[in-house]
């Protein structure tokens, strides 16, 4: 049997596996996709040598960019975006060879980009870890200005404070990239000024689980168009299995 698996911690909220298994299970494939919740990047090693029939693994947080150091190659996207959340594992001189992808753009451009309209020209990325950096990469090469958004004020960045009503209105389309929202912390979202979203915003949640997050349902209120990360997570899926296969 082949196997496949998910990096990550903790991994509670995770749809991969379920969608994996049903793929395996529609189309006769005769795999298993495991989840390996684990504490510290650096059981990666262990992992491999416990599963040496693994064939490829999807990495989600905290790991998209701590992983890196442990690969023996990226594609030129991941090199470029600086996070990785599809690993493809062969053989080379009888130990496994590691090369990182990232997935999360391709499902992230082909998802958001049908509900793109001519005002949607400036995006605001709430998050810097891996996930906004591939977001970010994505909506440069859709012809998207971008600018991330952080709790703590850093050069090139706005804070939740600085987003005034001017800033709200040049910037219709806004992107949480966080994990504030996630199930089961589901009363909580992101700290933007809500009262300046209009139905000229998109709003984009990458999180999936639940299907409508609090910063979708605020968003909504105010007329603003809404999307949740499942399909992302579904093209993503269907990418990863494309890079594990080299067909894509």
């Amino acid at each position: 049997m082949v196997r496949y698996g998910l990096l990550g911690f903790p991994l509670v909220h995770s749809f991969s596996r379920q969608f994996f298994t049903e793929k395996f299970r529609q189309e006769d494939i005769n795999a298993e996709y495991l989840n390996f919740e684990i504490e510290h990047i650096d059981l990666l090693a262990t992992i491999l040598q416990e599963y040496p029939d693994l064939k490829g693994l999807n990495v989600t947080i905290p790991y998209k960019e701590k992983v890196i150091p442990y690969l023996d190659e990226l594609s030129d996207d991941a090199q470029s975006i600086g996070a990785v959340n599809c690993i493809q594992i062969t053989a080379r001189h009888g130990k496994p060879y590691l090369k990182g992808y990232n997935a999360d753009v391709i499902g992230f451009v082909r998802s958001i980009k049908p509900l793109l309209r001519s005002n949607h020209t400036k995006a605001l990325i709430l998050g810097t870890g891996g996930a906004s950096k591939a977001v970010r990469y994505g909506l440069e090469k859709i012809g998207l200005q971008s600018c991330f958004v952080s709790r703590t004020l850093r050069d090139g960045m706005l804070s939740y404070e600085q987003l005034t009503p001017d800033i709200m209105h040049e910037y219709t389309v806004i992107i949480n990239c966080t994990p504030v929202g996630t199930f089961p912390k589901t009363d909580e979202c992101p700290g933007i000024p809500y009262d300046y979203v209009t139905s000229e915003h998109l709003l984009y949640d990458l999180i999936y689980n639940p299907d409508k997050t609090l910063f979708l349902q605020r968003g909504e209120q105010h007329g603003a168009t809404i999307k949740n990360g499942l399909e992302m997570l579904h093209l993503q899926a269907l990418a990863s299995w494309a890079f594990w296969h080299e067909s894509i």
